[in-house]
């Protein structure tokens, strides 16, 4: 997400970095540039204007000549704009109020409001241990209902049973009442979309509003669509009034745009970010952390977040057992790099770390990616049982027959051993360290063993 964005701001202030002493021509110059670059990423032209002049008015008050680093304070007024233009401080989800507390979800057709309900479902069961009823109203879009029941059985939460012929308002009110039979913390209803705007989709929309009176009426917009994104966000928000955004497929927008615009045109913030298609990929939205992967400054409190959201305590228990005796095969090391695909990949944790953007062409060029990954499981699953447990009777013979199993070179299998060994040797001495603390470091050792 916002690559694009990044790469350029990343390039300006390399340029202010290399001049010692910034004056207010220099400054002038940076911002037009901060303004085209802002432009180029779709951000909507009265957010761009904003910026620019209360950053530039910032940037020029404070005395550039006498600082010792000008073009830190630069970038530091930069990040702290961005973080305004973004929201400030994270919206919390509101769960204040008597249950069953409806969600209900709006947007186009095609924007990801189904996989969404499902996601939020997730999060407010595992992070906030609530009770969820999924009800499906999109009574319009064939297999529709089906697909939410199917997502809700993949993460044993329920969902209302399906009724043929029912109108989406009188699914609301049966959706109503069984959470009050069955004890439901919260009730996400999921609305019909359409492939634009019209009075039809708003009308239905507002009815089941009245009947269901939302604590939280979340948008549901595809930030791929740019400028398209703001102008029906706009719009749902006149007509229909949201509370919050959630911006799906946030992983595929190198732009990010309509993220820096959505808070500015609407007033309303965005909540959560859709980075990919499981269940579990939805991320709580923060401006301080969104603002510094902008800028290329990384986010590894998020990746420490996915990393133990998504680790077996109990998997890590045995191990961290394993390692106080000195213990630590080639099935403990396939665990690791199996949560790491669980994490979303390599690719998807170089996104997290500080200053990748300017050498990750450099890492994908080196062959640095998830097929790295996927190549490496595949040595492990050619051994045998015996070659995992005890890797020091991996001869050269053995070697040659794991490559030509696994479809790689026999170098491929010794960089592997070697890059086991460094990390046997680092996990014998962490075996105390506890379960986050020991999957943090583990996979912090395999990157920087690549």
């Amino acid at each position: 997400m916002y690559k694009s964005l990044s790469e350029r701001l990343s390039g300006i202030f390399d340029r202010l970095k290399g001049r010692g002493i910034l004056s207010e021509e220099h400054v002038n110059t940076a911002m037009r540039e901060i303004r085209i670059a802002l432009l180029e990423a779709d951000v909507a032209l009265p957010v761009v204007k904003e910026f620019i002049e209360e950053a530039k008015a910032k940037a020029i008050g404070q005395e550039l000549i006498k600082s010792i680093n000008p073009a830190q304070m630069v970038i530091k007024i930069v990040n702290d704009q961005l973080v305004q233009a973004l929201g400030g401080e994270p919206e919390p989800l509101n769960l204040n109020a008597p249950s069953p507390m409806v969600m209900l979800m709006v947007g186009l057709q095609g924007s990801g409001k189904t996989t969404s309900s499902a996601k939020l479902a997730k999060l407010i069961n595992t992070r906030f241990r609530k009770n969820v009823l999924l009800a499906s109203l999109d009574i319009y879009r064939p297999a529709a209902q089906l697909q939410l029941e199917n997502l809700a059985k993949q993460m044993s939460i329920p969902s209302l049973p399906i009724v043929e012929g029912e109108k989406p308002q009188d699914i609301t009110k049966r959706a109503i009442a069984a959470a009050k039979v069955q004890n439901i913390d919260v009730i996400i209803l999921d609305t019909a979309g359409r492939l634009h705007i019209d009075d039809e989709l708003m009308d239905e929309v507002k009815q089941i509003k009245a009947i269901s009176n939302p604590i939280e009426t979340f948008l549901v917009a595809d930030s791929l669509t740019g400028q398209d994104a703001v102008n029906i966000a706009k719009n749902f928000h006149e007509i229909v009034g949201i509370t919050g955004i959630i911006l799906t497929r946030a992983d595929g927008d190198a732009r990010g745009g309509a993220a820096l615009s959505m808070r500015h045109i609407t007033g309303q913030p965005i909540k959560f970010l859709g980075m990919g298609e499981k269940v579990d990929q939805l991320e709580i939205f923060d401006p301080h952390r969104v603002a510094s992967r902008i800028l290329d400054m990384g986010d590894i409190v998020a990746l420490v977040e996915r990393a133990a959201s998504l680790s077996d305590s109990e998997d890590q228990e045995k191990l961290a057992k394993k390692l106080e005796k000195g213990h630590f095969d080639l099935n403990d090391m396939a665990k690791q790099i199996e949560g790491m695909q669980k994490m979303g990949g390599l690719s998807s944790m170089l996104g997290f770390l500080p200053g990748i953007g300017k050498i990750k062409d450099k890492l994908e060029g080196a062959g640095v990616d998830d097929s790295l990954v996927r190549r490496q499981l595949a040595i492990i699953r050619s051994m045998t049982k015996l070659e995992r447990r005890n890797p020091n009777v991996l001869n050269g013979s053995r070697r040659k027959r794991i490559a030509n199993g696994s479809g790689v070179l026999v170098m491929d299998v010794n960089r592997l051993l070697k890059q086991f060994e460094q990390m046997q040797k680092m996990f014998k001495q962490m075996g105390k360290m506890g379960n986050k603390g020991f999957l943090r470091q583990g996979l912090n050792s395999m990157m920087r063993n690549r």
